[in-house]
């Protein structure tokens, strides 16, 4: 996806120097006048389409060549392909992965999973209800009461406050009770050879799985199970994720996603923090629009407009709400009709971990609700 980021030409300020015809040639010994002062020309004002810069990401995900992923290739040759791939780019033992993807298996449901999810099929008044319910916020108080003197421990050493990652946890798993009835390697397997849309990024993964097996020996790639898409643990991290981002969060020399909270609270924070959250910036902003306001649909979720720029459009911060330098727009369906939101710099980190902005919005509603404070 592209975006127009304009920039401000620079000013050219001419200089008018007014020389009269007939003024006297002082004398040889007179010294020469001393010319006028030249006053600095104003800064000027920034265009009324400037757009601000984008939150500053890691490195984009290594993805699989097209010798992998191309279907016009038999796929007995990407297999081939993509054992010489992996052992190459992570140094992983080619016997080893062979002998590993001949026990993988092909699961037409997770084909059928991934090509409808929850985020594509429902409107904003629907698939609200599935995380902001009174199960789900009474499971995510007591989670934090159970949890807090960890989770307050992470979040003061990183800024993100625990409430959100709570809420990624109760998104994501309910709190570790539902984490995914798949193998990883049956789902990394079936979408990197049988989902050519997709198949670079998933091949992707499925070499970094490998990698992150050899990384972290206590993990057996026959035996993790997880979602459809690949993701494990309480905090759902794909393998890339994993090895880039999780941390070993109370010493003891590994970094265990699967159960062990101090790394996955840890993980979760240092994922906010490495795709740029703001330590005590907003997250969203509930938002009014103008009688007459045409509509507007921002390219992505980036936020990239000033406030003045979406005002200029008919779009405002509603009286006591947050504000921020800049936003992106939201347009919901919600029970009583169409919702509008400024999200933040905060809000397009939450959307790193899934890119849908009703998921976002989710874990900030439900984090909320949560709370600090909290009790159950």
């Amino acid at each position: 996806m592209t975006r127009r980021a304009f920039r401000l030409s620079a000013v050219l300020v001419p200089l008018a120097l007014a020389a009269c015809a007939t003024q006297a040639t002082p004398p040889p010994s007179a010294p020469a006048p001393t010319p006028a002062p030249v006053e600095p020309a104003a800064p000027a004002p920034p265009a009324a389409d400037a757009l601000l810069p984008k939150v500053p990401q890691p490195p984009e995900r290594p993805v699989a060549p097209p010798s992998v992923t191309d279907p016009a290739i038999p796929q007995a040759q990407r297999i081939d392909a993509f054992v010489d791939y992996t052992a190459q780019t992570y140094g992983v033992d080619p016997a080893k992965i062979r002998a590993t993807l001949a026990q993988a298996e092909y699961k037409q449901s997770i084909i059928d999973a991934i090509t409808r999810p929850a985020e594509k099929v429902r409107p904003w008044r629907d698939y609200r209800p599935i995380f902001m319910n009174d199960a789900r916020i009474s499971g995510g108080k007591a989670f934090y009461a159970e949890n807090r003197a960890a989770l307050d421990r992470v979040a003061a050493e990183t800024g993100v406050p625990a409430r959100y990652i709570v809420a990624i946890i109760g998104v994501e798993t309910s709190y570790g009770r539902i984490t995914g009835n798949y193998r990883v390697l049956d789902a990394l397997y079936t979408l990197a050879f049988s989902h050519p849309r997709r198949a670079p990024f998933f091949a992707g993964e499925l070499a970094q799985l490998f990698a992150l097996a050899k990384e972290e020996p206590q993990l057996d790639i026959l035996a993790l199970k997880g979602s459809y898409a690949g993701a494990m643990g309480m905090g759902q991290f794909m393998p890339s994720s994993y090895r880039n981002w999780a941390k070993d969060g109370d010493g003891d020399g590994r970094r265990d996603l699967l159960d062990h909270k101090p790394d996955v609270f840890a993980s979760i924070a240092n994922y906010f923090v490495v795709h740029g959250w703001q330590r005590g910036g907003p997250v969203v902003a509930r938002a009014t629009r103008d009688a007459g306001a045409a509509d507007f649909a921002p390219d992505g979720l980036d936020p990239v407009y000033p406030l003045a720029m979406l005002a200029a459009k008919g779009y405002h911060p509603q009286d006591g709400q947050p504000t921020a330098d800049g936003a992106t727009l939201l347009s919901l369906d919600g029970d009583a009709g169409k919702e509008y939101w400024l999200g933040y710099r905060n809000f397009y980190v939450i959307s790193r971990y899934n890119h849908s902005p009703m998921y976002s919005l989710a874990v900030h509603q439900l984090a909320q609700a949560i709370g600090d404070s909290s009790t159950p």
